[in-house]
């Protein structure tokens, strides 16, 4: 590699940043030495399309010369609402690790002066612990929730593992002796909070860049409308950016900061891919250019979806091939073991896992009752739809429920609503103003089928109550600890509700309720 002057490396180091606290800190280093940073990711789902974003970044710093460590954060993991398994954590950081250096192999960056570590390497360590019981001596509960706030989930009555969290993370760039923490800007409260926390320590740079999702939000690996796995097939990834938000002239769309944030690093190009007929091909070498364009609506959002999708698939070809490998494939079915294997609890009652995927078909308004729908529901059972009454009339248009699929809870009594019984219940985000009502049918991921089952992450499965008794109020019981976090996420007690494709969750909805 060519040598670069200091200011070409800062100016490597931080572009495509929202925020860099810090940066004057940063130009003196550059004079005398290169800069050691890190960055972190906590070991829970597997990494998607979106982690490109870091490692286009990590690409950059890796070319200005950086020490970079790479903490797989397997303990953050598991204080964040068990979001990973404590069994599973060695496996996923293997993961983990294995996929990041596909990654960034597929994206030409050298790996000589990049290094991985796992969490429990040293957060178990007699020094780190002694800094921890230091840390609660001078850390308020509010503080601690503030600092985590947009990072670990936010639940009504918090666990401790979520307060110790954010201390433990501005412990991290100590320990780990950086002088720079990359992260998103979602974390800035935990990086300000880390200058105030320790006092004593180096305080340390802040690099912050903006991740976006395929639909114009935070990426989530729950989230399965805003993410493409690594391993997804060109099917699978033409398919899901079929559905993905890319309204004409609106540049306001995830398409488009991927294309910012990803490619043109990558490739310093982009290139709209489209029949003669329609313009024919044009290449772009600087990403305002092709902005203005799809402004101007001389770009199409299906142009521009199919373009994007070539080159998503040309930096996941060399990942597909790594992880043909069959210890690949044995470690990767090992670290995220099919949801639906928890061993049988015949003494705990979890009756939310009596939820199912249904397909509804066509609904009409109750000939009784005009705030109420009449659908009728498939189950795939062998006795045919039942009859499902829902009060959503004026609050979800009935065409939007046509041959969908929905989630619904099943073993309720069945009840008569206006002389029509109803055989089961549809779940649905809410949210309730003083003004307005919001509601909206959650949403089964992508590849579920009629009749899958609905499970909680986490929770060992149980043979749920073929009816439940009225009297004892298990639903009402169950039901306040239901919600949608910030992320679109259904949930219940903090833990994901999914099928064995992944999150159920609400397309537009956010800190919402179900019911």
């Amino acid at each position: 590699m060519s040598v670069i002057s200091p200011e070409e490396k800062q100016r490597l180091i931080t572009r495509n940043l929202q925020e860099v606290l810090g940066e004057s800190k940063l130009s003196e280093i550059l004079k005398t030495r290169d800069l050691k940073v890190y960055w972190g990711t906590a070991t829970t789902g597997k990494p998607h399309m979106a982690y490109f974003v870091p490692m286009s970044k990590i690409g950059d710093f890796l070319k200005a010369g950086c020490e970079v460590t790479i903490l797989l954060a397997d303990l953050h993991a598991y204080l964040d609402n068990m979001k990973a398994p404590w069994e599973l954590l060695s496996l996923r950081s293997k993961y983990y690790e294995n996929v990041i250096k596909a990654m960034l192999r597929s994206i030409g960056v050298p790996l000589d002066k990049l290094k991985f570590v796992q969490g429990t390497d040293y957060q178990l360590s007699k020094e780190y612990t002694l800094d921890v019981y230091r840390l609660s001596s001078v850390v308020t509960e509010h503080d601690a929730k503030k600092a985590g706030a947009e990072v670990v989930k936010q639940v009504d009555h918090p666990l401790l593992s979520g307060l110790l969290y954010p201390g433990l993370q501005a412990l991290d760039e100590e320990y780990l002796k950086v002088d720079a923490q990359f992260g998103g800007v979602d974390q800035r409260k935990i990086f300000t909070f880390a200058e105030k926390a320790f006092s004593g320590y180096e305080k340390r740079i802040d690099l912050m860049p903006m991740v976006p999702g395929l639909t114009g939000n935070k990426m989530s690996s729950s989230v399965e409308e805003s993410k493409i796995d690594l391993l997804d097939d060109a099917a699978a990834v033409k398919r899901k950016l079929k559905k993905v938000f890319c309204e004409p002239g609106n540049v306001s769309n995830g398409i488009l900061s991927f294309i910012k944030l990803v490619v043109f690093p990558i490739f310093g190009e982009f290139e709209i891919v489209r029949s003669k007929e329609f313009g024919g091909n044009v290449k772009y070498e600087e990403y305002d250019k092709l902005e203005a364009d799809f402004a101007s609506e001389a770009v199409h959002p299906g142009d521009l979806k199919s373009s994007v999708a070539l080159v998503i698939n040309r930096l996941l070809d060399p990942i597909r091939e790594e992880f043909k490998d069959p210890e690949l494939i044995k470690l990767t079915n090992t670290a995220y073991p099919p949801v639906g294997k928890a061993k049988k609890n015949t003494k705990a009652k979890t009756p939310v896992q009596s939820d199912y995927c249904r397909r509804s078909s066509i609904p009409v308004t109750h000939p009784d009752a005009d705030s109420l729908y009449l659908e009728t529901i498939d189950f795939g059972e062998p006795s045919g739809p039942r009859t499902v009454v829902s009060g959503l009339a004026g609050l979800v248009p009935l065409d939007s429920l046509q041959n969908r699929m929905v989630v619904c809870l099943c073993n309720l009594k069945p009840q008569k609503m206006r002389g029509i019984e109803s055989q089961a219940m549809l779940l649905c985000a809410s949210h309730k103003s003083e003004t307005s009502k919001e509601v909206e049918p959650l949403a089964p991921p992508t590849g579920s089928n009629v009749g899958d089952k609905v499970f909680i992450e986490g929770v060992p499965q149980v043979t749920p109550d073929e009816k439940l008794n009225p009297k004892k109020k298990v639903w009402e019981k169950i039901q306040v600890d239901l919600s949608i976090t910030k992320d679109g996420i259904a949930t219940w007690q903090g833990k994901n509700i999914v099928t064995s494709q992944g999150a159920v969750s609400a397309a537009n909805l956010r800190e919402a309720n179900i019911s």
